[in-house]
């Protein structure tokens, strides 16, 4: 369909370059062969009369003509997405819908897992895609490479829309024959074990009590670095070594392993995981049916009582007061956001 001049369907792929600033990427993200997208490139440059994208160096950047078509394109486009393009009622029971989920092997476990179990019966002809977390999450989101994001609040970003799911805290977790595990964990012992943490990709960015343990003045002895959380219980097991692990993760992983769970001799902030969407998919009937599925899953009471209570020590005096506000702002500021909670 053409409007003056303009084929429309060029749209679509103006606004993906526009956005990605690369004939390659682009085309991954409107599924078209890269041939196809530079020709659709050459048609646009011609009706323009510009060049829209110039290379620079190993980069393309937009000409000052195609920055100013960003907004206007997008706004066009979104328009079209919720008034014409109207989509044909949601029903789970029927629907052949894929789902691309971002999250850990923690919330795999504790959340998803069960959540999808539910669907066997509720949505029998639906798809779920479960990605690992990666060093550029809003960035995967922004692209449209996923359809929800589940991570800790602090990493989730305020230009789109989010739901609470669950608050966690950590514990510390070891092997059953770990003479340090028979009594209570203090903080003089808690220093003075070897320790495992877990650090994600090729950037080996942080989990979150990673982070913020890292932060302190007293410094742990990291002796192994693991790739997941699900694995930091086989590092534990036959060693003297412990690991600070989210309660509910642990709490799973003492029903079919040899391990022992005390209790945080220290102050370690909880986390809160929230699942978050594309604000261009507010309206989309499946993510919402899908997010309200998975609040519903993660307000069931998880059978994760805590542990017998004991005075725990604060690790910094200093940082006791600091708000959730201000501890997101230096979460966020490090390493772009990158570091990984769960």
């Amino acid at each position: 369909m053409r409007f003056d001049r303009l084929d429309l369907n060029l749209l679509v792929a103006l606004d993906a370059l526009l956005s990605e600033r690369s004939v390659s990427l682009a085309a991954e993200r409107i599924c078209l062969s890269q041939s196809a997208t530079s020709s659709a490139l050459g048609r646009l440059r011609d009706y323009f009369g510009d060049d829209l994208l110039v290379q620079k160096g190993r980069q393309m950047v937009l000409t000052a003509r195609a920055e100013g078509l960003v907004e206007p394109v997008r706004a066009v486009l979104e328009q079209i997405r919720s008034t014409i393009a109207v989509s044909p009622p949601f029903d789970p029971a029927t629907s052949d819908r894929t789902i691309r989920i971002m999250a850990s092997d923690y919330m795999a476990e504790v959340l998803l897992a069960s959540a999808f179990t539910d669907l066997q019966d509720k949505a029998p002809n639906m798809r779920f895609e479960i990605q690992s977390l990666n060093e550029a999450l809003l960035e995967t989101l922004e692209r449209g490479f996923v359809d929800l994001l589940i991570t800790i609040d602090y990493a989730i970003s305020a230009d789109h829309p989010s739901q609470i799911l669950f608050e966690d805290d950590y514990v510390v977790v070891g092997w059953n024959g770990n003479p340090a595990m028979a009594g209570p964990m203090t903080k003089e012992l808690y220093f003075e074990l070897g320790h495992v943490t877990a650090r994600f990709g090729r950037a080996r960015v942080s989990a979150f009590e990673d982070w913020f343990m890292r932060r302190q003045k007293r410094q742990r002895r990291i002796e192994i670095i693991a790739p997941s959380f699900m694995s930091l219980s086989g590092f534990v097991i036959g060693s003297n070594r412990i690991a600070t692990m989210h309660r509910r993760l642990a709490m799973r992983a003492t029903d079919y392993l040899p391990l022992t769970i005390r209790e945080m001799p220290l102050e370690i902030p909880p986390i809160r995981e929230a699942v978050q969407w594309h604000i261009s998919s507010n309206n989309d009937p499946a993510i919402r049916w899908m997010v309200e599925h998975l609040t519903t899953c993660a307000s069931q009471p998880a059978a994760t009582p805590p542990l017998v209570e004991k005075g725990v020590v604060s690790l910094d005096e200093k940082r006791r007061d600091v708000s959730r506000e201000e501890l997101s702002a230096q979460f966020q500021s490090h390493a772009s956001g990158q570091v990984r909670g769960g």
